[in-house]
């Protein structure tokens, strides 16, 4: 609806900002010439008539859905590779809005995705100089479209059990792939069922006679010119889910499939001409791809967090609910302070993770150029942090989202609102890339590893961890009501349960279990104590990188900041109230000084709100909201938007000549 007018209770919010919009927006975006870049390709992007839908994506099949899909990407694709092929490099990957633009074009899920995403990534890691050479450039002018084939019908997270194998054949230099068993099927990769010609097949390598784990090979699925599956591949569609209803997710099957030795990604790990297996330095190395993908979740959770809380936030601002005060009009939702509770922390989540999200690729990228030379004593820290904070900041992100919808009321049930989508989209994570379970037990194994050894006296502990250090002589600090306070709070509730389950463990060990059993035995305290760990590390990060970047902003704008901090500090002290009162000297009152703060901050919060979400900078075109639009006329959009409707192209649908009035006239009998 362009040229129309902006609703006036918006008008009135936005007057009532406290800080300057354009300066938090450059900030997002991590400086003038990142909002500058995103713009270009925001308006290059959505400038292309092709690229609008007549009919909404809802109303088609899921045939014409991926179609259209399809379609819309290849053009979309075509006018951004040139910019893309300039930010190709290791960089591109850095956490950005650059590109968050395809959620405008395909409202779901683009069946691209994992081309970009996880196939020019692992040849990228693991591709030896040779192969890079030959593969990359076909993958990054995308002559060949790619996928990463890694999960099974019967396997996910657990690699080692993964069934698809590839024997390595002498006489003719080749690896013969194979699915054994239907568990074996490849399921779920993005792209794999009718897009992708090309993927990435994680396998179990065997080789004179012994098999040497899971190793990644370059494969061709499909023929290049008339894209049938080649001889032996049996590849299709997964069929409907929650969401990723454009994703293309297939299936993938091989019988005796032969491939040249060449095909297996030789950085690390190599298989010679006689059958010679030569081991890689490090296991660990083949999984960097996962890796990446999990570090780059956390900032993709805060950005659907942003289009969500965009969304909530508007709405509630121009919803009018109710009458306290029945000489009194009916207020905006956003007054109530109950809304503010299901809103406001899901703006500071956003920045929670995004910032944290920031330091962890910093972090990720410093390991990397380590492990090019040679040094891999921070993978297993960087692992253990990227496991937490996938699987907590997922998590979060879909109760954020779920909670956002639900402070929309009947409304956020609509599909037009887009809410349930983007909810479908932060849900998936929580599961894709690591199960949320298993995450945390891999976190929980570094912990409970760190705290042997520091007991064991075995040398210092790394930094994330670091902080567990005084509490191994039960020295617990003293509360302070202030942000430092309960930062140390967290870190005191984290080493608490990593002792607890350390101890658990250790229990039953001696009371006849063996080690595995034992694990199992206190794995819901592993869970909790991996939960705990990563909540400290991200109010702590969130707070000193807010402090960090405070003297570079505006004093205005470093308040806000510094206010949406406390708030998720103070938030989750309230959550977690339980936790901190068993581990830490908190006490009933300072519980309830922390409440009433809390209350405080909310009504800080309040006059900028609106604002806060037009910092997201999110157009309309990507929140694809009846009820987040920058002019806030939600009414008209809905009621728009329902008239697109097939069924009201007519005001009597055939179904009633057909079924209604035969079943009617029947009654009168």
């Amino acid at each position: 609806m362009p040229g129309t007018k902006v609703n006036e209770d918006l008008v009135r919010e936005r007057k009532k900002c406290t800080f300057d919009v354009q300066e938090l927006i450059h900030f997002i975006d991590g400086g003038e010439q990142g909002t500058k870049d995103r713009k270009e390709v925001e308006n290059m992007v959505l400038s292309v008539k092709e690229l609008k839908d007549d009919v909404p994506e809802e109303y088609l099949s899921h045939k014409e859905r991926y179609e259209n899909a399809v379609r819309k990407t290849c053009i979309m694709v075509d006018l951004l590779k040139e910019h893309a092929m300039r930010h190709s490099s290791f960089d591109a990957y850095k956490p950005s809005n650059m590109y968050r633009v395809q959620c405008a074009i395909v409202k779901d899920v683009s069946p691209f995705l994992l081309h970009m995403g996880m196939f020019v990534p692992t040849i990228l890691g693991q591709a030896s100089d040779e192969q890079l050479s030959e593969w990359l450039p076909k993958a990054l002018s995308m002559q060949i479209l790619g996928t990463y084939a890694q999960t099974e019908l019967g396997h996910g997270t657990f690699l080692r059990g993964l069934e698809t194998t590839a024997t390595y054949d002498p006489s003719t230099e080749e690896f013969v792939l194979d699915t054994p068993t239907i568990t074996g099927y490849k399921w779920w990769p993005g792209g794999l069922a009718h897009t992708a010609n090309h993927c990435i097949v994680v396998a179990q390598l065997f080789t004179q006679g012994k098999c040497y784990g899971v190793h990644p090979f370059f494969v061709q699925i499909r023929d290049q010119e008339t894209h049938m599956p080649l001889p032996g591949v049996k590849v299709g569609e997964i069929g409907p889910k929650l969401g990723f209803s454009t994703a293309n997710n297939g299936f993938l099957g091989f019988e005796k499939v032969r491939i040249p030795r060449e095909s297996m990604l030789m950085k690390n790990a190599q298989v010679l001409k006689d059958g010679t297996y030569m081991k890689s330095k490090n296991d660990k190395l083949a999984y960097g791809t996962m890796v990446l993908i999990r570090v780059m979740i956390v900032t993709d959770a805060a950005y659907e967090i942003s289009r969500a809380a965009t969304i909530a936030v508007r709405y509630s601002a121009v919803r009018h609910q109710s009458k306290p005060k029945p000489d009194k009009p009916e207020p905006q939702v956003i007054d109530y302070v109950t809304q503010q509770h299901k809103l406001f922390i899901s703006i500071a989540t956003s920045h929670a993770f995004r910032m944290t999200g920031t330091w962890l690729w910093d972090s990720y990228s410093k390991v990397v150029h380590d492990m090019n030379k040679g040094n891999l004593d921070q993978l297993p820290e960087l692992h253990a942090l990227a496991c937490c904070l996938k699987a907590v900041c997922s998590r979060d992100a879909g109760i954020c989202v779920e909670q956002l919808r639900m402070a929309c009321g009947g409304h956020g049930y609509m599909q037009s609102s887009n809410l349930p989508c983007i909810y479908g989209l932060v849900t998936a994570t929580v599961t894709y890339e690591g199960e949320y379970t298993v995450m945390q037990l891999q976190t929980a194994r570094y912990l409970i590893k760190a705290w042997k050894q520091a007991v064991e006296g075995q040398g210092g502990l790394t930094p994330t961890v670091a902080y567990m250090l005084p509490f191994f002589k039960n020295k617990t600090p003293k509360w302070k009501n202030n942000a430092d306070g309960i930062i140390a709070g967290f870190q005191a509730v984290a080493a608490g349960k990593v002792k607890a389950a350390y101890e658990a463990i250790q229990r039953y060990e001696k009371s006849g279990s063996d080690y595995e059993d034992a694990w199992n035995l206190a794995s819901v305290q592993l869970v909790n104590a991996s939960e705990a760990h990563c909540r400290a590390i991200i109010c702590e990060v969130f707070w000193k990188e807010v402090q960090r970047f405070a003297p570079t902003l505006s004093t205005n704008l470093a308040a806000v900041l510094q206010q949406l901090a406390e708030l998720y500090l103070v938030y989750w002290t309230l959550e977690k109230s339980g936790d901190l009162l068993v581990y830490s000297s908190i006490s009933k009152n300072d519980l309830a000084i922390m409440q009433q703060r809390y209350e405080q901050l909310l009504g800080l919060i309040r006059p900028n709100a609106v604002s806060l979400v037009d910092a997201f900078d999110i157009r309309d075109e990507i929140l694809n909201s009846t009820l987040g639009a920058y002019d806030g006329n939600v009414y008209e959009r809905l009621m728009a938007e329902a008239l697109k409707s097939p069924l009201n192209a007519k005001p009597v649908d055939d179904s009633f000549h057909k079924y209604l009035k035969p079943f009617m006239a029947k009654a009168k009998l």
